[in-house]
């Protein structure tokens, strides 16, 4: 069997196991824990950044929907007054025109009343000469 007969040795071992642990925890890893936490804080405030703009993203969404479907109920609207009026107007234009063009039929029959009168004057003027003409002309012939 082997035996071990204790020194001092160990004893230094364990010193400098001690304090090779305290210098890289001052040196190494307080740093980079600190890193690491700061990094972690610079995420979650991201996070939280892009959780808010998301919300505000769909607030943004919503709104521009909402006013985009007001916008097209006004243009309807609009444009069913717009409809509407011009149809109104067309009645308008159209009343007026069909006054007008009774007025002008009004007045050609008029104008064609008198001058049927006229040509009617004229043609009983000239019957007994157009009538003594063809009665010529037919004793004439059967002579």
């Amino acid at each position: 069997m082997i035996t071990v007969i204790p020194d001092i040795s160990a004893v230094y071992q364990m010193i400098n196991f001690l304090v090779l642990l305290f210098v890289l925890n001052m040196v190494l890893y307080k740093p980079i824990r600190n890193v690491i936490l700061e990094r972690k804080a610079k995420v979650d405030s991201l996070e939280t950044g892009v959780e808010k703009a998301s919300a505000d993203l769909d607030s943004q969404k919503d709104a521009y929907k909402n006013g985009l479907k007001q916008a097209r109920g006004e243009g309807l609207m609009k444009k069913e007054i717009f409809i509407e009026e011009a149809s109104v107007e067309e009645k308008e234009i159209i009343d007026q025109i069909n006054k007008k063009a009774q007025a002008n039929f009004a007045q050609i029959k008029q104008q064609v009343a008198e001058e049927t009168e006229q040509a009617r004057k004229v043609l009983e003027a000239e019957v007994d000469a157009y009538a003594k003409a063809i009665g010529e002309k037919i004793l004439g012939r059967a002579c």
